[in-house]
């Protein structure tokens, strides 16, 4: 059942998000052609209409995901679809899994997209030197890898996205645990939680810091200082670390939640 659970999802979610996919990538190969003519002003004009789109559209589809699943779950929990999901012979677990692993799906395909859309648009042999030039020096220095210190950052990245949409869920939960105002109080919980999670993140790799003087040197010296990569990595650690457990807890959370009832609008 949960396969089934799946297939429904993925279709309800990716016709909506194939749009802005689609609007991406072809506002990424505008981009990519009209700033390669170098010879005509008015193109390089368009070029660069071209380029804020497709920064306007990448921006989209991280924002749009993330308020479609929060929408769909809704949808499926408490509106529209609510009779029909309860009314399927499958646990609230099940259900909420389904929910979690189609976050996870759509997430890492809308990175896929976003990238493979910064490729077609700015991908260069300038641009690439560009890159290395700011990061070799660190990466010798530290003798860290490129693709470690990116690799490094686009997981803390999508944990962190995960964690949005994690407490996104428990919001809703919440919120539909009232008898009125549901949304409203949706919305508040949900950042309420999100404020406490960034809080722990925080406490936690002040707690770390305690037993590290590089990181510690993170809370205590002003904002001229330049911050290391070990000082940057080990942060990254941490808030990589607590993204998960994070998410681990609000997931047993919210499924103890939904066992104990749901109040269908």
């Amino acid at each position: 059942m949960l396969d089934k659970l799946l297939k429904y999802d993925i279709k309800k979610i990716d016709k909506f998000l194939l749009i802005f996919y689609t609007l991406a990538l072809i506002f990424s190969l505008l981009t990519r052609i009209f700033l390669n003519i170098s010879t005509s002003f008015v193109l390089g004009i368009v070029g660069q209409i071209c380029s804020a789109f497709t920064i306007a559209m990448i921006a989209s589809i991280l924002i749009n995901n993330i308020m479609r699943l929060w929408i769909k779950f809704k949808n499926t929990l408490y509106d529209d679809e609510s009779y029909l999901t309860h009314t399927l012979p499958v646990d609230r677990k099940t259900i909420y899994l389904s929910k979690i692993i189609i976050s996870i799906i759509t997430m890492l395909v809308s990175m896929i997209v976003i990238a493979l859309t910064l490729f077609i648009a700015y991908y260069s042999k300038e641009n690439i030197k560009w890159i290395k030039d700011i990061l070799i020096p660190l990466a010798n220095i530290y003798n860290q890898s490129i693709l470690g210190i990116i690799t490094l950052f686009l997981i803390v990245f999508f944990t962190e996205m995960i964690n949005i949409l994690q407490v996104g869920y428990t919001g809703i939960i919440l919120g539909h645990k009232m008898s009125n105002n549901k949304v409203g109080y949706s919305v508040a919980f949900g950042f309420i939680i999100y404020l406490i999670s960034q809080v722990l993140t925080l406490l936690t790799a002040f707690i770390f810091a305690l037993f590290n003087k590089d990181l510690m040197n993170l809370f205590i010296t002003d904002t001229k200082t330049v911050l290391s990569i070990e000082m940057i990595k080990n942060l990254g650690y941490i808030c990589i670390t607590i993204y998960l457990i994070i998410f681990v807890i609000t997931s047993i959370i919210n499924i103890k939640l939904l066992k104990n009832g749901v109040n269908i609008e």
